[in-house]
């Protein structure tokens, strides 16, 4: 199919659409779409940059778990602001969930959710399973959170795990999907705002550069996403996106400023999204570069 197609996606989904029915129309219009190509494409169709985001966060699932549900899904980490092993209470024992996630982006619609759960005999390491559970299944239960001041038309919750019965994915909880995911979500978040703006910019018709620049930081996207994503060339690639991402922040302004549509606002208050991320992807950028030392 190629993501270059973009270029060429002209027609939008319907506005007011809740985020299942978006990613289940992206889904029917590009059966055959890779991850990456359904994240620019959907990114592209939706009219605000919010909802480009759930769709390159639905895309990214898919590069962690290829036989995902078609549905929506969500990913289940954070435990008191922090996803390291250690400081996670939630257990699997069995086929038996118990525990709760204090922060699930788009939890509060998800049809399946991925759960991370500590896994490992009293005494040893912590270690984690990557489990899966379906909401509204018995001790799985929701709490949707208030909207966020970033992208509201995303989603949150709160997920509590009471004996609930689970399906355990195959690898190591850690390195197989946790670890991975936080480059993953970085680049699959970056394609398809990036997306989202291109389309703006073809079809207001911003200057010429400004498209191509966005069209060669989307093209680098597709690179990266061939990636192994917890390779240090990967995060050197990623970083040097970002780079040339905020470097065209200034132009992406001042075009929305002259622009005809009201979207400026949603776009400088959205974008702050990227700087809630930014010092875990300095970190990712400085092991990466003293692995190559």
């Amino acid at each position: 199919m190629g993501w270059l197609k973009v270029m060429q996606q002209r027609e939008p989904f319907s506005r007011g659409e809740r985020l299942g029915d978006l990613w289940a129309e992206a889904r029917r219009r590009w059966p055959g779409a890779t991850p990456f190509e359904l994240a620019v494409f959907a990114a592209r169709a939706v009219p605000l940059p919010g909802l480009a985001f759930a769709m390159g966060y639905q895309a990214a699932l898919r590069v962690l778990w290829p036989s995902a549900p078609a549905g929506l899904g969500a990913i289940c980490v954070t435990e008191n602001r922090s996803i390291r092993p250690a400081d996670l209470a939630t257990r699997v024992s069995g086929t038996r969930l118990f525990g709760r996630k204090d922060f699930v982006t788009a939890g509060d619609q998800a049809e399946w959710l991925m759960v991370a759960a500590r896994c490992e005999t009293e005494g040893l390491q912590p270690r984690l399973s990557m489990t899966v559970v379906y909401p509204g299944e018995p001790g799985v239960r929701l709490e949707a959170l208030p909207p966020a001041p970033i992208m509201p038309e995303t989603g949150h919750a709160r997920a509590w795990f009471e004996n609930a019965l689970c399906a355990l994915l195959p690898g190591d909880g850690w390195n197989d999907y946790v670890k991975p995911f936080r480059s993953v979500e970085d680049l699959y978040i970056l394609a398809a705002l990036v997306a989202w703006l291109l389309g703006i910019a073809i079809e207001d018709s911003w200057p010429q550069s400004v498209q191509l620049r966005l069209l060669a930081v989307l093209g680098g996207c597709a690179e990266a996403a061939r990636q192994p994503p917890l390779a240090p060339a990967t995060h050197l690639l990623l970083a040097g996106l970002f780079a040339q991402f905020d470097a065209l922040a200034p132009e992406v302004e001042h075009a929305f400023d002259v622009s005809h549509r009201a979207l400026g606002p949603v776009w400088r208050r959205d974008r702050a999204l990227f700087d809630l991320a930014r010092g875990a992807r300095e970190k990712r950028l400085a092991r990466a570069l003293g692995m190559l030392e």
